[in-house]
This record gives structure tokens, C-alpha cells and sequence, in this order.
């Protein structure tokens, strides 16, 4: 097995100090004066220049620099947070994403950026004089330290880390050869150098660590602070021993936190996702061939085959639910991007904007979550073009002069339901239906519920905006938001109430992996119900069969839901059994029963994806091998339950 790209490694660190860097920003909008957030944000743009150089990243080291020293004059309180600069930087990070990314960026963006940041810098007020902290009087440090023989080969550049600590202050700089060995037996890819360096700066000893530390765990590092002899003082033997011992407490408790965070780090450890990708499949095979087995034991009068199949079984499950819980991440990594987006749509729409977010600790599959960013996307600028007014129209309607876009997230079941709310002016049915008229969706008059009257907003190219720009009028994204949904097997509504605002609902099965199903046959196929959808099975007597034939509805607890006979749903060509059942699903509020032949049990199914001749049939969404080497398509229940409900109303159209 290969080791890690360094390269690839510093990438990954880079997004995650860009994701801290951005969050810092945004919440410094909101408070420009905590200090802890300067720091923070400082500190990020500070590691980030750092190991940039580290790496051989030279053009984002010579950016991020350039914004590091902004926001170092705000750290020391020579200017304030302004949303300008803070705005300003915001636009920078982005640029520096592109250059971790490796991307390429238009020849002057950066010049720009930081002439704009120039700007924002030498146009903010600065504050008061008595708010400036005092600077700390210039102390002398001596450092020495050596890096690992191979820190060459890993990417690790020494003069970098020279050249950090010269912009710290006036250095004097010694290299060490005493590790040197002879011509002969010297290797040059290995790092046998070591350095000393006499550093007089202002600055404390977090600012050298903070040098060192992409580096601090594989090199060795002594610092030792100087004592000007001039200002040595002979203390009474009681005080000097006093200060002794509370020099000694900061020491220890340093130690102990250096001792925890070391534990803590150690408790994580950095897995690429394609391994864990890798491991879900071969868990996936391992489920097939527990199926085998259990069938195999149990058709043998071997005990001790059906022991050892039951333990298997369990094992299987075991690794199952285990691998399920280590591919789970929990919704704040998706819904923490809507941060900046919120923060960009105010800008760009003129509208003040809340985000607030809601069940951020609900867990999802790793997949399902990065394929739900787009979706989301569209459905955030949606609504903030489309379903929030502007502060005056909102004062004038008696609301508050800030729209609210609520993102929230709970598990019901086997599936997440995931919600987008705005408290803006809902959707306009009138136009909604003018347009869908105007497109050829519907004909004039044509009579709709309100539920397919609201649906039309997906259907593709249809957008109601007056105007065409950059966040809307073209007509495209929404019909992409369902396609998307419907792709990851779930369900998708939306409700709304003029003046009140929209919720626009998502349904999404907790993984894309294995489910739980219930195995029915139909004829001589075998189909497999996602188990999360079944809400129950009753009976189909001949008698209620032999009712039901102009028209398809079973009265459950003094409800009609309409079912659909899957044998001539899939023209199997048999003759249906004397006992059929009726399975009853159900997706958001809309049932509809499937009637099957038999219902052989619950199965667990290992989700196959069908071959590019086969996706497109509607009423599939994937395959999974049975025990018995034979395939089970996987039911599509959104598609399935729509089928039902348009014949349900072209039935009571009809009379």
C-alpha cells in the first residue's frame, strides 16, 4: 500500500484551515470587536502561509502573506474589523482555495484583491488610541532545531521556516554540520543539517511555535529565552523560590495540556474516502454471501451448520451497522457552507438575510451528503430571490426588515428529512399556474390540486422570474433539484401559504449502501420494498379484488388509498394468486398500496445500480443479488406512489 501524497495531505489541511478561516470571518461580521475570533482568523492565515511555503505553494504563501499582515495590524489594534475588510478577505480566501486547489486563476485577480484589501485597510477609522494594546518590550530567544533525514522527501523546505522567523525580527542564523557525514556515504535527498538562530522580537514564544507547527511533531526543537546580564537582580533565597514555584505551575499545566492534546490527536486518525468507499463494498459482498450461507443452512439438517450461519449472520450485521456509523457525518458540514452563501446573497440581492439552522448534529452517509450540496444550493438562492421581499416591503407587510431562511435536519426512521423555511411572501399560484399555461405544461382551465399546482415549479425550464440574472430567470436548477432527490431514492414537497412563506421538504434515506427490504414476489420475479417506506401489509380477498376492478382503492381505518396491481403494472402474464397482499408505503403524506403475490420476508439488501440501458425505466432504482445468486430489482416508492395518485385523480375525473 502507498503512503499518502504530501501534496494531497497539505491540500486536505489547507480546506480545513480555509473552512476555519471563513467561519471566523463570518462570525467576525457579527462581532468585530472579540478578540478570540481576530486571533483565530489571524492564527489561520498565519498556518496557512506557513505551510504553503512548507509545501513549494510560493504564489498562495505570497497571497495569503499579503493578508495575513491586514489582519495583523487589526490584531494589534491599529484598525478595526470593518465589513469591508472583512468582506475583502472573505474574496481573498476564495482566491487562495484556488490556489491550494491547484487551479487556474486569471492573470491580475490577485493584484486586484489585494488592492482592494489595501484599500479596506487604509480606509478604516482606527480606533481608539487608549483601545491599542501595549506592545511588549523585545526579548532574545535561542533556537535550535533540526529537521527529520527524510523531511526532503515529504515536502519539508528549512528555509521557509528561516524566513518566517526573520519577518519575527533581527535574526542571527547558524547552521549546524556536526550530523554532516562524509562525501561518500552522503545521501542528498536526507536532511542532515541542523540551525541555530539568535531571534530578537517582541513577540512571545507561541509566535515561534506557531512557525514550526506543521513540523513539531517530527523535528527537534529547543528554545531558550535570553536574560539580558544587565538586568539580573540577586532576589532574597523565599522570593526567588517563590517565583520558582509559580514559574514550575505554568510549566506543568502546559505539559499536562500538551499531554491531553496529544491523546485527543491520537484518538483520530485521517482515512481517504476512497478506502472507506473500498471497505463498504467488500462489506457489501460479505452480506451476499451471509445470504448464501443462511439459505444453504437452512435447507440442511446440520445444527452446526446453522449455528455457524447464525453467528456469521450476526457478525455480518455487526460489521454492517459499524461500517454505516463510521461512513455517518453530521449535516453541519453541509449546512455550515450555507454561511457564506447567506453572507453573498445579501450583498448581491440587497436583502438582509438570518440563517439560522436547526438539528445540525443529524447524521448522514458521507455520499448523500455531497451529492445534497447542489440541491441545496439551488433551494437556499431560491428562496432568498424568489421568496423573501425586501426590507421595505417587509416593514410595509408589518415583518421584520431581516428575512429568515431556516435550514433543519431530524431523523424519522430509516431516512432524514431535511427542511428549507422562509418567512417571505410564498409562491404566487396565480402566476405559477399563468406560467405553466404559457409554457404548454397544463392547458388553460385545466383543474389541478394544489400539491401538482406547486410541483409545476420543477418541471424543467420553468422559472417565473420577470428578469433574467445572476441567481435566477433562466429556468434551470429547480428541475435539477428534483432529479437529484428522486436520484438519492428520496421524496420531494413543497407548501406554502402567501405572505407566510415556503417549506420545501426532502426526504433522504440515511445510506446509499445496504437497506433494510422486504422481499415480495410478483408472478415469478422477486422485487425487493425499501423496508423504510412499508407502513403495512393487509390481505386482498378475491371478493375486495373482484370490487375494486373499475377502480383501484382499499378503505383502511375510514381512509381511501388507492394501490396499484404490480402484476399488471410489469404485464407478468400470470394468474394472480388466490391470497394476494397489499403492501402500503408511503412517501411524506401520500400512500398507495402495491399489490404483490406473496411476501417472502425482510432481506438484506446490498444496493446494486442498474446498467445505463436500464436507469432510465422509471420504476427501478437499483438491483441487489439474493441468496440464491438470482436479482431482485429494488422498487422506486416516490415514482411508484406518484403512478398511483395520477391514476387515483384521472379516475375521479372521469366519474
Amino acid at each position: 500500500m502507498s503512503g499518502l501524497d504530501p501534496i494531497e495531505t497539505f491540500r486536505q489541511e489547507a480546506q480545513e484551515l480555509l473552512e476555519q478561516v471563513e467561519q471566523g470571518l463570518l462570525d467576525l461580521a457579527h462581532r468585530p470587536g472579540d478578540r478570540d475570533l481576530i486571533d483565530a482568523v489571524f492564527r489561520g492565515l498565519h498556518t496557512l502561509k506557513g505551510s504553503g511555503a512548507m509545501f513549494g505553494f510560493d504564489a498562495l504563501a505570497a497571497f495569503t502573506h499579503h493578508c495575513e499582515t491586514a489582519f495583523d495590524r487589526v490584531r494589534k489594534g491599529e484598525v478595526p474589523a470593518t465589513p469591508r475588510l472583512v468582506g475583502c478577505v472573505l474574496a481573498a480566501q476564495d482566491h487562495m482555495r484556488a490556489l491550494a486547489e491547484g487551479r487556474t486563476v486569471e492573470p491580475g485577480v490577485g493584484e486586484a484583491l489585494l488592492a482592494d484589501l489595501h484599500a479596506a485597510v487604509e480606509g478604516a477609522d482606527a480606533p481608539a488610541a487608549s483601545a491599542a494594546p501595549t506592545a511588549p518590550g523585545a526579548r532574545t530567544w535561542k533556537i535550535r532545531f533540526s529537521l527529520p533525514a527524510d523531511a526532503l522527501v515529504n515536502g519539508a523546505r528549512p528555509l521557509p521556516l528561516l524566513d518566517e522567523l526573520r519577518e519575527l525580527g533581527e535574526c542571527q542564523v547558524r547552521v549546524i554540520t556536526d550530523d554532516v557525514p562524509v562525501l561518500e556515504a552522503l545521501v542528498p535527498t536526507e536532511c542532515r543539517l541542523a540551525w541555530e538562530v539568535l531571534l530578537t522580537t517582541p513577540h512571545g514564544r507561541d509566535a515561534i511555535d506557531d512557525v514550526f507547527i506543521f513540523v513539531i511533531d517530527e523535528m527537534t526543537l529547543e528554545v531558550e529565552e535570553l536574560t539580558p546580564v544587565a538586568e539580573t537582580k540577586v532576589e532574597p533565597a523565599s522570593d526567588a523560590a517563590a517565583k520558582t514555584a509559580q514559574a514550575d505551575k505554568p510549566a506543568e499545566t502546559a505539559a499536562a495540556q500538551d499531554t491531553r492534546a496529544a491523546a485527543k490527536s491520537g484518538e483520530t486518525v485521517r482515512v481517504p474516502a476512497e478506502r472507506l468507499d473500498e471497505m463498504m463494498d467488500r462489506v457489501g459482498e460479505l452480506v451476499i454471501a451471509q445470504s448464501r450461507l443462511k439459505q444453504l443452512a437452512s435447507s440442511s439438517l446440520d445444527t452446526a451448520l446453522r449455528a455457524v450461519a447464525e453467528e456469521i449472520e450476526r457478525l455480518a450485521a455487526e460489521m454492517r451497522d459499524t461500517m454505516m456509523v463510521v461512513r455517518m457525518v453530521p449535516v453541519i458540514q453541509l449546512f455550515g457552507r450555507f454561511r457564506r452563501l447567506i453572507h453573498d446573497l445579501q450583498n448581491d440581492t440587497g436583502k438582509k438575510i438570518e440563517l439560522q439552522i436547526e438539528g445540525e448534529t443529524t447524521e448522514l452517509d458521507k455520499t448523500v451528503i455531497e451529492r445534497l450540496a447542489d440541491p441545496l444550493v439551488h433551494l437556499v438562492r431560491n428562496a432568498a430571490d424568489h421568496g423573501l421581499e425586501t426590507p421595505e416591503q417587509r416593514l410595509a407587510a408589518g415583518k421584520p426588515e431581516a428575512g429568515v431562511i431556516k435550514l433543519s435536519a431530524r431523523q424519522s426512521g430509516a431516512e432524514v428529512l431535511i427542511t428549507i423555511t422562509d418567512d417571505g411572501r410564498g409562491v404566487d399560484r396565480a402566476r405559477v399556474r399563468a406560467k405553466a399555461e404559457e409554457n404548454g405544461l397544463i392547458t388553460p382551465g385545466q383543474v389541478l390540486t394544489d400539491n401538482e399546482l406547486l410541483n409545476l415549479i420543477f418541471a424543467p425550464g420553468f422559472s417565473t422570474a420577470a428578469t433574467i440574472t445572476n441567481l435566477s430567470g433562466r429556468g434551470v436548477g429547480m428541475d435539477v433539484v428534483k432529479k437529484t432527490i428522486e436520484g438519492l431514492r428520496g421524496a420531494l414537497d413543497i407548501t406554502s401559504n402567501p405572505g407566510e412563506g415556503s417549506v420545501v421538504s426532502l426526504r433522504i434515506p440515511l445510506t446509499l449502501a445496504i437497506i433494510d427490504g422486504l422481499l415480495v414476489r410478483v408472478g415469478a420475479s422477486r422485487f425487493v420494498i425499501p423496508l423504510a417506506s412499508v407502513e403495512e401489509c393487509v390481505e386482498l380477498s378475491p371478493a375486495q379484488d373482484l370490487r375494486s376492478t373499475g377502480r383501484s382503492l382499499i378503505t383502511l381505518r375510514d381512509e381511501l388509498v388507492p394501490f396499484i396491481r404490480l402484476r399488471e403494472q410489469f404485464k407478468t402474464g400470470t394468474a394472480p394468486d388466490p391470497h394476494q397482499k397489499i403492501v402500503v408505503v408511503a412517501t411524506g403524506q401520500d400512500r398507495v398500496g402495491l399489490v404483490v403475490d406473496q411476501i417472502l420476508g425482510d432481506h438484506q439488501t446490498v444496493i446494486k445500480p442498474l446498467s445505463s440501458f436500464h436507469e432510465d425505466v422509471g420504476a427501478f432504482s437499483g438491483a441487489t443479488i439474493l441468496g440464491d445468486g438470482g436479482v431482485a430489482l429494488i422498487l422506486d416508492i416516490p415514482t411508484l406512489v406518484q403512478l398511483g395518485q395520477r391514476q387515483d385523480a384521472q379516475m375521479r375525473v372521469a366519474g
